[in-house]
């Protein structure tokens, strides 16, 4: 599971990144939780990259009452593109949602969180689904992050990770023409753990409302809890 996540690279880093035509004004978030709206990346009618706002938290755009159902921030890759909440914007709708890092909790040492991100601080394109769901205040553009199983590095701490899409696949993966579901899924994989690095956090970031740069900081050795230590690979 996929529960927060972090975008601090500037608004220009990111157009620049994902080659989108436009950029957002948006502050350093340290600290993202579901529900809560943020930029993501997909293609317009004409095939150009745009950034938009999505809030967090899919509702697929026939629901027709929302107050008795999920609204899911994760859907596993594996599965998506049989699973009828996930199927249309799966071969329709597929997006990229920056992030410069995310978080994993160890269920070992009380929870002790991690934080997890790329070498050499590139910011990651996270696979993601997009729905337009027709409310009675207007359209609403939320999202779903899709998650596989982690790789090495990433097991240590927890089982799954969020799909992280390479940059030389981004055209394919917003391209609204692919609908193979085989080539879709080759995109959908474990990144490679040579390309990660982790460590532990403060447990600040169990509150949502705590959105601050000491999230992103190592704790000191002393800190760790002094068993079951992590090795990184």
């Amino acid at each position: 599971m996929c529960g927060r996540f972090a975008l601090y690279s500037s608004p220009e880093k990111i157009k620049t990144h994902f080659a989108t035509v436009n950029e957002l004004d948006q502050e350093p978030r340290f600290n993202i939780a579901p529900m809560q709206t943020v930029p993501v990346i997909r293609t317009d009618k004409t095939g150009k990259r745009v950034c938009t706002l999505a809030r967090w938290g899919l509702i697929p755009s026939w629901v027709l009452d929302t107050d008795e159902m999920q609204q899911p921030i994760n859907a596993k890759a594996e599965t998506a593109a049989i699973k009828p909440m996930f199927r249309h914007a799966y071969r329709n709708s597929r997006i990229l949602i920056p992030a410069d890092a995310f978080y994993e909790w160890a269920p070992r040492n009380g929870k002790q969180p991690y934080l997890i991100k790329l070498r050499g601080d590139e910011p990651m394109g996270i696979g993601g689904l997009l729905e337009c769901w027709h409310g009675y205040e207007g359209d609403i553009m939320t999202f779903t992050i899709l998650t596989t199983h982690a790789n090495p590095l990433i097991s240590h701490v927890y089982e799954r990770m969020p799909v992280i899409i390479k940059p030389e696949d981004y055209a394919a993966w917003l391209d609204t023409k692919l609908t193979d579901i085989l080539k879709i899924q080759a995109m959908a994989q474990p990144y490679p753990e040579r390309l990660m690095e982790t460590y532990p956090i403060s447990r600040n970031v169990n509150n949502p409302r705590h959105d601050a740069p000491d999230l992103i900081m190592p704790i000191r050795e002393s800190d760790k809890p002094q068993h079951h230590s992590m090795s990184a690979h």
